[in-house]
Protein backbone atom coordinates (compact mmCIF):
# COMPACT_ATOMS: atom_id res chain seq x y z
CA UNK A 1 0.00 0.00 0.00
CA UNK A 2 1.46 3.21 -0.93
CA UNK A 3 1.75 6.40 1.85
CA UNK A 4 -1.20 8.16 1.97
CA UNK A 5 -0.92 12.08 2.55
CA UNK A 6 -3.12 14.63 3.95
CA UNK A 7 -3.57 17.90 5.87
CA UNK A 8 -5.07 18.30 9.06
CA UNK A 9 -5.17 20.34 12.39
CA UNK A 10 -3.09 19.72 15.45
CA UNK A 11 -5.86 20.60 18.26
CA UNK A 12 -6.78 19.61 21.94
CA UNK A 13 -9.48 18.22 23.59
CA UNK A 14 -11.40 20.65 25.39
CA UNK A 15 -10.98 20.57 29.45
CA UNK A 16 -10.33 16.83 29.11
CA UNK A 17 -6.90 15.62 31.78
CA UNK A 18 -6.73 11.97 29.90
CA UNK A 19 -6.72 12.99 26.09
CA UNK A 20 -4.49 15.64 24.91
CA UNK A 21 -2.95 17.00 21.62
CA UNK A 22 -4.17 14.80 18.76
CA UNK A 23 -5.24 15.50 15.35
CA UNK A 24 -8.79 14.33 12.94
CA UNK A 25 -7.74 11.56 10.42
CA UNK A 26 -10.42 11.70 7.68
CA UNK A 27 -12.75 8.81 7.47
CA UNK A 28 -12.16 8.50 4.22
CA UNK A 29 -8.55 8.03 4.91
CA UNK A 30 -8.91 5.60 7.78
CA UNK A 31 -11.03 3.16 6.38
CA UNK A 32 -7.71 2.30 4.33
CA UNK A 33 -5.93 1.14 7.07
CA UNK A 34 -8.45 -0.42 9.26
CA UNK A 35 -8.65 -4.05 9.22
CA UNK A 36 -11.06 -5.69 11.33
CA UNK A 37 -9.88 -4.61 14.88
CA UNK A 38 -6.06 -3.98 13.37
CA UNK A 39 -5.47 -0.07 13.15
CA UNK A 40 -1.78 0.81 13.47
CA UNK A 41 -0.38 2.70 11.39
CA UNK A 42 2.75 4.62 10.63
CA UNK A 43 2.59 8.20 10.66
CA UNK A 44 4.48 10.82 9.50
CA UNK A 45 3.62 14.76 10.02
CA UNK A 46 5.62 17.73 8.86
CA UNK A 47 8.35 15.48 7.38
CA UNK A 48 9.77 15.57 10.93
CA UNK A 49 8.98 13.26 13.02
CA UNK A 50 7.61 9.97 12.66
CA UNK A 51 5.84 7.47 14.83
CA UNK A 52 4.06 4.11 15.19
CA UNK A 53 0.22 4.65 16.18
CA UNK A 54 -2.77 3.40 16.29
CA UNK A 55 -6.08 5.20 14.49
CA UNK A 56 -8.28 5.92 17.83
CA UNK A 57 -12.44 6.32 16.82
CA UNK A 58 -14.21 9.23 18.37
CA UNK A 59 -18.00 9.06 17.02
CA UNK A 60 -17.70 9.99 13.20
CA UNK A 61 -14.40 10.52 13.04
CA UNK A 62 -10.94 9.18 13.71
CA UNK A 63 -8.04 10.57 15.24
CA UNK A 64 -4.13 10.02 16.49
CA UNK A 65 -3.35 11.17 19.77
CA UNK A 66 0.50 12.61 20.42
CA UNK A 67 2.55 12.43 23.26
CA UNK A 68 4.57 15.37 24.88
CA UNK A 69 7.08 14.01 23.56
CA UNK A 70 6.37 14.15 20.17
CA UNK A 71 5.03 17.74 20.63
CA UNK A 72 7.93 18.93 21.20
CA UNK A 73 10.12 17.04 18.40
CA UNK A 74 7.52 18.83 16.40
CA UNK A 75 7.65 22.22 17.83
CA UNK A 76 4.64 23.06 16.02
CA UNK A 77 2.11 25.33 17.85
CA UNK A 78 -1.37 23.86 18.96
CA UNK A 79 -4.38 25.01 15.94
CA UNK A 80 -1.64 24.60 13.51
CA UNK A 81 -2.23 23.05 10.10
CA UNK A 82 0.09 19.60 9.48
CA UNK A 83 0.67 17.73 7.11
CA UNK A 84 0.51 13.87 7.81
CA UNK A 85 1.45 10.92 5.69
CA UNK A 86 0.23 7.35 6.93
CA UNK A 87 1.23 3.62 5.94
CA UNK A 88 0.10 0.45 7.18
CA UNK A 89 2.18 -1.00 10.02
CA UNK A 90 2.84 -3.98 9.10
CA UNK A 91 5.64 -4.76 11.79
CA UNK A 92 4.76 -7.53 14.35
CA UNK A 93 4.63 -5.48 17.40
CA UNK A 94 3.28 -2.15 16.22
CA UNK A 95 6.35 -0.96 17.17
CA UNK A 96 10.13 -1.26 16.72
CA UNK A 97 11.48 -4.04 19.29
CA UNK A 98 14.41 -3.36 20.90
CA UNK A 99 17.31 -5.40 20.24
CA UNK A 100 18.24 -5.40 24.06
CA UNK A 101 14.58 -7.16 24.41
CA UNK A 102 14.85 -9.49 22.15
CA UNK A 103 18.09 -10.85 22.75
CA UNK A 104 16.90 -11.41 26.40
CA UNK A 105 13.52 -13.37 25.38
CA UNK A 106 15.89 -14.89 23.11
CA UNK A 107 17.97 -16.39 26.05
CA UNK A 108 14.66 -16.79 28.14
CA UNK A 109 12.48 -19.62 26.48
CA UNK A 110 9.51 -19.08 29.65
CA UNK A 111 10.24 -15.29 29.20
CA UNK A 112 9.68 -15.51 25.40
CA UNK A 113 6.47 -17.44 25.85
CA UNK A 114 5.06 -15.20 28.43
CA UNK A 115 5.73 -12.49 26.36
CA UNK A 116 3.82 -13.72 23.59
CA UNK A 117 1.03 -14.86 25.34
CA UNK A 118 0.34 -11.15 26.64
CA UNK A 119 -2.32 -9.03 24.49
CA UNK A 120 -0.73 -6.83 21.49
CA UNK A 121 -1.22 -4.00 23.23
CA UNK A 122 0.40 -5.05 26.61
CA UNK A 123 3.28 -6.28 24.32
CA UNK A 124 3.46 -2.50 23.12
CA UNK A 125 3.08 -1.57 26.34
CA UNK A 126 6.58 -3.05 27.20
CA UNK A 127 8.10 -2.64 24.20
CA UNK A 128 7.46 1.14 24.74
CA UNK A 129 8.77 1.18 28.20
CA UNK A 130 12.10 0.00 26.61
CA UNK A 131 12.26 1.68 23.65
CA UNK A 132 11.49 5.19 25.61
CA UNK A 133 14.96 4.95 27.52
CA UNK A 134 18.07 6.22 25.13
CA UNK A 135 20.82 4.36 27.69
CA UNK A 136 21.63 0.36 26.00
CA UNK A 137 22.80 -0.25 29.64
CA UNK A 138 19.46 0.93 30.88
CA UNK A 139 17.28 -0.66 28.48
CA UNK A 140 19.09 -4.20 29.26
CA UNK A 141 18.24 -3.72 33.39
CA UNK A 142 14.56 -2.75 32.05
CA UNK A 143 14.44 -5.64 29.88
CA UNK A 144 15.80 -8.06 32.13
CA UNK A 145 13.34 -6.77 35.34
CA UNK A 146 10.50 -7.37 32.61
CA UNK A 147 11.61 -10.54 31.69
CA UNK A 148 12.05 -11.60 35.34
CA UNK A 149 8.24 -9.95 36.15
CA UNK A 150 6.64 -11.90 33.59
CA UNK A 151 8.04 -15.39 34.30
CA UNK A 152 7.63 -14.80 38.15
CA UNK A 153 4.32 -13.89 37.58
CA UNK A 154 3.41 -16.71 35.24
CA UNK A 155 2.48 -13.79 32.42
CA UNK A 156 0.52 -11.33 34.73
CA UNK A 157 1.60 -7.56 35.28
CA UNK A 158 1.53 -5.68 37.99
CA UNK A 159 2.59 -2.31 36.89
CA UNK A 160 3.13 -0.90 40.24
CA UNK A 161 5.12 -3.82 41.02
CA UNK A 162 7.09 -3.75 37.80
CA UNK A 163 8.07 0.37 38.09
CA UNK A 164 9.27 -1.10 41.91
CA UNK A 165 11.44 -3.83 40.19
CA UNK A 166 12.78 -0.92 38.18
CA UNK A 167 13.60 1.27 40.84
CA UNK A 168 15.65 -1.79 42.81
CA UNK A 169 17.32 -2.44 38.96
CA UNK A 170 18.69 0.86 38.65
CA UNK A 171 19.50 1.22 42.29
CA UNK A 172 21.68 -2.21 41.74
CA UNK A 173 23.51 -0.40 39.11
CA UNK A 174 25.73 1.83 41.41
CA UNK A 175 26.02 -1.01 43.62
CA UNK A 176 27.91 -2.79 40.49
Amino acid sequence: MEPVSFTSILTQFPSSPLWGWHFIVPAIVAKQFIKGKDRRVICTINDKVTLHCALMPNKDSWFIMLNQQIQKKLQTPLNSEITVSLIKDESEYGMPMPDEFREVLDQDPDADKYFHALTAGKQRSLIYIISKVKNTDSRIRKSLAIADHITANRGSIDYKLLNEEFEVAALLKYHD
